[in-house]
């Protein structure tokens, strides 16, 4: 028996048409995480507990995401298995720069030599500069952490055909394609929707919809019925 990350292989795939082109020297950045949010049993583990994270263009991000699917008992946090019910994936939608990445992680390799720091990770050091390395910033996306949020109250401050909102296992993710934004709404949107109980905004990591999430699925919800 494996893992499963892909609950639902046909959102999966349009959660992935749905993704920004990439232009040259861009991959997109993803993350497996366990959290003790989502399984009362890593009660004694910390929030967040990383187990995989890769790069990938779109053409090759279903393939990446099938091979995280290893036989249960495979991730381990410390001397524990990481339960199914803990997994989560996630992605930075807004591609990263592989050039400054690079450039970044030179600088910041050299340093830990010459400060002749013995304990660092050359892949974690480097991994973490493409994480940091936002290209081209594409999505705005609002983090809302309440179900019961009134999501019509968006029409307020965007133009529905700029709004994607992704529902997910505690809230919902309101993803802002600023290319689409109306002219009336670019120097007030941002202020407008953070002041409506938002959690977090800006250049997030952003759950996959048609993967899992702590036994829960996210997906897209259609505009009209967001706004009821």
């Amino acid at each position: 028996m494996n893992y499963q990350i892909i609950l639902d292989e046909e959102k999966f795939r349009h959660f992935i048409d749905w993704l920004p082109d990439l232009e040259d020297n861009e991959k997109f950045y993803c993350s497996l995480f366990a959290r003790k949010k989502y399984d009362p049993e890593l009660i004694k583990s910390n929030d967040k507990a990383q187990l995989r994270r890769f790069l990938s263009n779109k053409e090759q991000l279903y393939d990446r995401v099938k091979q995280l699917e290893v036989p249960l008992g495979a991730y381990r946090l410390k001397d524990r298995i990481a339960p199914q019910a803990s997994l989560v994936l996630y992605i930075n939608p807004n591609p990263r720069n592989l050039i400054r990445a690079s450039y970044d992680g030179i600088i910041k390799l050299t340093e830990m030599l010459k400060y002749q720091n013995q304990n660092f990770d050359p892949l974690t050091e480097m991994m973490s500069c493409v994480q940091a390395s936002q290209s081209r910033k594409l999505l705005v996306d609002f983090d809302i952490d309440d179900k019961d949020f009134d999501l019509s109250q968006l029409a307020k401050y965007i133009n529905p055909d700029a709004v994607d909102v992704l529902e997910t296992r505690g809230g919902y993710h309101v993803l802002i394609h600023l290319a689409r934004v109306a002219a009336e709404y670019q120097k007030t949107f941002y202020r407008g929707i953070s002041n409506l109980k938002v959690d977090q905004t800006g250049d997030q990591l952003l759950p996959v919809a048609g993967c899992t999430q702590g036994g829960f699925m996210p997906r897209f919800l259609a505009w009209d019925k967001a706004t009821g």
